[in-house]
């Protein structure tokens, strides 16, 4: 393949793997015994992680962005794009740190430790933007004081009585279902996709 050739297939996959990550997005559902029901998992993660581990890690943000783009063409925003940019850089936090380990070297055990840094890192600023960022915009979206949300969490977990309780024990067990659930996923399909992203190249 010549070099255009290249680029322009690396253009379509990018865009083909953010479309299925949008549609991933869909097809969300609630853990009630983790997070109040407004919390939703999907695994949209895995077709991005496995284009940034395939395609590198700028891939990756890119089929990031494309994730996000879609969702907002399809259902629009109920946060004044605040959970969206939220949800971008959440997704990135957790996909980046992985393929950077992962492109050094490129072995299943260097991927387990990218995946298990990235689920690291997405919990710790998925904490952190929910607290500051996420809580405060919604409960200013929905007309809401920030205790009926505080409130929400507790009917799931009674030791969660703030800020501070809902993200560590709500929140953060949900960040790291979400990179667990997607890590494993990512290395059962991995092998059986990457060699069509890199074919021909």
């Amino acid at each position: 393949m010549n070099n255009t050739s290249v680029k322009t297939r690396r253009l379509v996959e990018i865009a083909m793997l953010g479309a299925v990550a949008s549609v991933l997005m869909y097809l969300d559902f609630p853990l009630p015994f983790i997070a109040p029901p407004f919390y939703k998992m999907d695994l949209s993660e895995v077709p991005v992680m496995i284009g940034a581990f395939a395609l590198g890690p700028s891939a990756g943000a890119l089929i990031e962005l494309i994730k996000v783009l879609v969702k907002l063409l399809m259902k629009g925003t109920s946060t004044a794009f605040v959970g969206d940019i939220a949800n971008y850089i959440i997704g990135c936090s957790f996909v980046i740190p992985a393929a950077l380990i992962y492109k050094r070297h490129k072995t299943k055990k260097t991927a387990l430790i990218g995946m298990m840094s990235g689920t690291v890192f997405m919990t710790v600023i998925g904490c952190f933007i929910n607290a500051y960022v996420l809580l405060p915009t919604y409960a200013t979206a929905f007309h809401m004081p920030i205790d009926a949300i505080i409130e929400m969490g507790a009917s799931v977990n009674a030791n969660i009585h703030d800020i501070f309780t809902f993200v560590l024990i709500a929140v953060a067990p949900f960040n790291v279902l979400k990179g667990v659930l997607a890590s494993l996923i990512t290395l059962i399909l991995y092998k059986h996709v990457s060699p069509i992203l890199k074919g021909n190249r």
